[in-house]
């Protein structure tokens, strides 16, 4: 059982990184100081410091915190046979892990050459080159391989490009899972026609 001390440690470490993400988010990575975020946070450098010494440090604590579903869901996915219910399944746990982290997947669209350049970037591109290892068929059809692809993409792309598009947060979701779904049942089908 956490002590109260560690409570109170943990919480303001989780303050601290979602008020650096928005920052980060709104302002870019590289116009946000450690300065900035203390002063948001009502706190000293020093109290800051004491939780992380660097932006990046809380980036890749962030990063580590929200990727966790994403690298469970792989482990998940590798032990499934490589059915067509198993990639829509993969689909709809990835879409739930995107929109639960909303504030990181906005950053890394916001801040594309700054993830490129912080080993987040490495790691976060792993994760999806294993999510599409799991969608595609190593040897299927080309068109195939980009509809899997294009399905994974189409998750990521909907967080952002449905913001201008009417209708309710949830029904704009289901509408990209269900575009998703239809590309990697395509690609499955394209295995037996292709």
């Amino acid at each position: 059982m956490a002590t109260p001390h560690h409570a109170r440690r943990s919480d303001t470490r989780r303050r601290i990184q979602d008020v650096a993400l928005k920052l980060f988010a709104e302002q870019g990575y590289e116009k946000t100081s450690l300065r900035e975020i203390a002063e948001r946070l009502d706190v000293t450098k020093a109290a800051l410091y004491y939780h992380f010494k660097t932006k990046e440090d809380i980036l890749i604590s962030v990063s580590e915190d929200l990727a966790a579903p994403i690298d469970e869901l792989i482990a998940w996915a590798q032990g499934q046979p490589r059915t067509l219910d198993t990639k829509q399944e993969l689909l709809r746990r990835y879409g739930d892990a995107l929109w639960g982290a909303t504030d990181l997947f906005r950053f890394f669209q916001e801040n594309q050459a700054t993830v490129r350049d912080l080993a987040i970037g490495e790691s976060f591109k792993s994760r999806l080159t294993a999510l599409s290892e799991l969608l595609k068929e190593p040897d299927s059809p080309l068109t195939a391989q980009v509809r899997s692809l294009t399905a994974l993409f189409a998750m990521h792309a909907g967080m952002f490009a449905m913001q201008s598009i009417a209708g309710g947060a949830e029904e704009k979701r289901a509408a990209v899972l269900a575009v998703a779904l239809d590309l990697v049942a395509q690609a499955d089908a394209d295995l037996v026609t292709g």
